[in-house]
């Protein structure tokens, strides 16, 4: 198997003690679901691509279908998905020795599929490069563990800690907390180490059994794929616990939501962070880098808030940003420039909720900084004070928030067009399929009373 010696060292390690005996060939959909196939590992040593046909894209996060074939129609035709050996990694929770692999998806033609989300960071990432520019990213991830839930109709609880009661509930870096759900921490570690992913720091937050894992900055490529397996890494910790953990943007009623927090710098070509001028100073690139956010992250929400459960997040003077507005270590506004060596200057994005898709996420709050950059956008005047204080400045609801992705035509040339229209056509067929649920508060309010 002459594909071991491309693979990283993490991996090559544990085949050190472990005879390989299956590559899970990976790749995310839409809503960042690991899509893909299970092949024995002698039979993938001897294929360089396997198929799966492009349909995968057009499916909801419940499993249905948006109408976005195009006018060919739903011929579902194969993809032809490559794997990228860099992002091979083990999957320690399998009882025999199992690597996953992340696959890039082209059409039949060679060309990158272009709704495949990786494939929309990689063409953000380009654009930047084609200025000079690297950018760098540092991904906060917020989730929840809580007790094993198998009835829709029954409210999401806290897991149970060690004490026996409820995790501990709104203690904010209590190491205590920490401790109660430390068997399910201990295996996070565990898990991490083994995949050769770099934990940058592990808190309680605000929310009972709410968390916060930070990954070290680096390229937003390999950061969006620790992500991709971190999800699936945490859950794998949390069902060997009796618990499940959950990315829900909003999962418990009265408790904060869960955020992915994204940090931004961008180097040039010598590897110079370009917020920072010679001096010291804030430069241009960074000022115009935080005018883009403001200008066009509206028109991404959609995007970074890809639920009707997203928006319960953004509730005022509840741990969650509701403005665009930006401030020096300030966590009310929307875009925070927190405390650091000039070198090291960056511009976090608090909006996106840990429910986003990490390509499509980081892809959009890139993309938004990208305009503000090539177009010279000036921010607003820096907000001093509480923010929540300030108006609301993000659509309200997933409906207005894909009104005004459709009509952001200079997001849809910096993310692809065709990316656009299919992501539209997906996320308003989920809509459709939200209304037709009815709610317990509609059961309760409008049975007897309207």
């Amino acid at each position: 198997m002459s594909w071991m010696t491309a693979i990283p060292d993490a991996a090559k390690t544990y085949l050190e003690t472990k005879r390989l005996d299956e590559v899970e060939c990976v790749i995310a959909d839409l809503p960042g679901i690991a899509r893909g196939k299970a092949v024995p590992a002698i039979k993938w040593d001897k294929q360089a691509h396997f198929h799966l046909p492009n349909s995968i894209f057009f499916q909801t996060i419940t499993g249905d279908w948006g109408e976005a074939a195009g006018p060919d129609g739903f011929l579902e035709p194969d993809m032809i998905l490559k794997p990228d050996l860099g992002t091979a990694t083990a999957a320690p929770w399998a009882g025999d020795g199992t690597l996953q692999i992340i696959h890039d998806a082209f059409d039949q033609k060679g060309a990158p599929v272009p709704f495949a989300p990786r494939n929309v960071l990689r063409r953000v990432v380009d654009l930047y490069a084609a200025e000079g520019w690297t950018p760098v990213v540092a991904p906060e991830m917020e989730f929840y563990l809580v007790a094993r839930n198998i009835d829709p109709a029954k409210a999401i609880e806290p897991m149970m800690g060690r004490t026996g009661r409820p995790a501990a509930g709104r203690q904010a870096y209590s190491m205590m907390a920490v401790d109660d759900y430390g068997p399910v921490i201990d295996d996070i570690y565990e898990f991490a180490e083994i995949q050769g992913i770099e934990i940058d720091g592990i808190a309680q937050e605000g929310g009972a059994g709410q968390l916060e894992i930070n990954l070290r900055h680096g390229d937003p490529i390999q950061l969006a794929d620790q992500v991709f397996f971190f999800k699936r890494l945490i859950r794998e910790a949390a069902l060997r616990h009796d618990c499940f953990a959950t990315f829900m943007a909003k999962p418990i009623e009265g408790e904060p939501g869960s955020a992915m927090h994204i940090h931004h710098s961008v180097l040039d070509t010598k590897g110079r962070n370009i917020f920072t001028g010679p001096q010291g100073g804030e430069t241009d690139a960074f000022f115009h880098f935080i005018g883009g956010l403001q200008d066009h992250m509206p028109s991404v929400i959609a995007i970074i808030a890809p639920y009707v459960n997203s928006f319960r997040r953004y509730v005022r003077d509840h741990a969650a940003p509701i403005n665009l507005e930006w401030g020096r270590d300030n966590r009310t506004t929307g875009i925070r420039i927190p405390i650091s060596d000039p070198s090291a200057r960056r511009i976090e994005n608090r909006l996106a909720g840990m429910d986003c898709n990490p390509y499509l996420s980081i892809a959009a709050s890139l993309a938004c900084g990208y305009l503000g950059m090539k177009n010279e956008i000036r921010p607003d005047k820096r907000w001093n004070g509480d923010a929540y204080e300030s108006d609301d400045q993000i659509p309200q609801g997933l409906y207005s928030a894909l009104e005004l992705f459709d009509a952001a035509t200079d997001i849809h040339a910096v993310l692809g067009p065709e990316f656009a229209r299919v992501y539209s056509i997906v996320k308003r067929a989920e809509y459709n399929e939200f209304l037709q649920v009815i709610s317990p508060w509609e059961r309760e309010h409008l049975l007897l009373n309207v």
